[in-house]
């Protein structure tokens, strides 16, 4: 089962497909199974340079320190609230700073970010969120 917002990519084509709406039935591309982006979390040095930083009085979504090169750079910035009722996206080139105006009203924002060599990862308060579901790996 497939559950809202929920990130697959594509282990052939490297296609990255998000879930809009829930179902049961499997994502398949490229003749396999996609595999689904397990959110990491983690307070290590490579966790610091991938953990999305929400900045709720700068209004800003930042991910600090991270190389942003040819060859290793954050692809996109999500943000979203607790309900996953308004849901913003923000793509990123190589030579672009990876920051993101929040543009959300209320108090449960949270954010993802997706690296083309680590993959996902998240804002570390929503280990606790119970509408995060995202599956979730400790560095």
């Amino acid at each position: 089962m497939t559950i809202k917002l929920q990130i697959y990519k594509c282990n052939i084509c490297g296609n990255l497909v998000q879930i809009l709406q829930e179902g049961d039935g499997n994502l398949v591309c490229c003749g396999k199974e996609m595999e689904l982006m397990n959110v990491q979390y983690d307070s290590n040095e490579l966790g610091e340079k991938h953990t999305p930083k929400i900045n709720t009085e700068q209004n800003t979504v930042n991910v600090i320190g991270h190389p942003m090169t040819k060859e290793h750079y954050i692809q996109f910035i999500e943000t979203f609230t607790d309900d996953k009722k308004e849901v913003h996206i923000k793509f990123f080139s190589p030579e672009e700073i990876p920051e993101k105006r929040i543009g959300l009203n209320g108090s449960g924002i949270n954010a993802i970010e997706y690296c083309n060599i680590h993959k996902l990862w998240g804002d570390n308060r929503m280990l606790n969120n119970e509408y995060g579901k995202y599956p979730v790996q400790n560095g």
